[in-house]
């Protein structure tokens, strides 16, 4: 039994060749049950599973956040902080394009933390965080 449930989030791709050099190649996602138009991903123990679907998608909007538009809608995972910055430097030698590059936000302050996003080939957004302390996840 796991400590906390596992999500599951099914998100439209156009091209299940560039999702796989994605999620497990770049991100480094271990592969679960596929067939010709999906494949499962284990996303750190939740299940993300990319379809393909036809037509360009775009994103429901922007918010701002901190003097950055943040895409609207987004998922992500809360990391270490030293996975964060690994997965930051992996990114970065991919040539990713970020949408907003790593950066600290509420330093010293409750709830510190490091973020970063970015889209992943399809246009889906994805966002990154990691708390200098997990137990303020939800701190005010």
């Amino acid at each position: 039994m796991t400590p906390r449930p596992a999500f599951h989030l099914a998100i439209p791709v156009d091209d299940l060749a560039r999702a796989r050099e994605f999620y497990g190649g770049v991100l480094g996602l271990a592969e679960g049950r596929s067939a010709e138009h999906w494949v499962d991903w284990d996303f750190h123990g939740h299940q993300v599973v990319t379809h393909v679907v036809a037509g360009a998608r775009a994103e429901a909007g922007r918010n701002p956040v901190d003097g950055h538009d943040v895409p609207v809608p987004h998922f992500g995972l809360v990391l270490a902080v030293d996975d964060f910055h690994v997965l930051a430097d992996k990114l970065r030698a991919a040539g990713t394009d970020f949408v907003i590059e790593p950066y600290q936000r509420f330093a010293g302050e409750p709830g510190e933390q490091w973020t970063m996003f970015l889209h992943d080939p399809a246009g889906n957004a994805l966002e990154f965080k990691a708390f200098k302390d997990e137990s303020q996840l939800f701190a005010k």
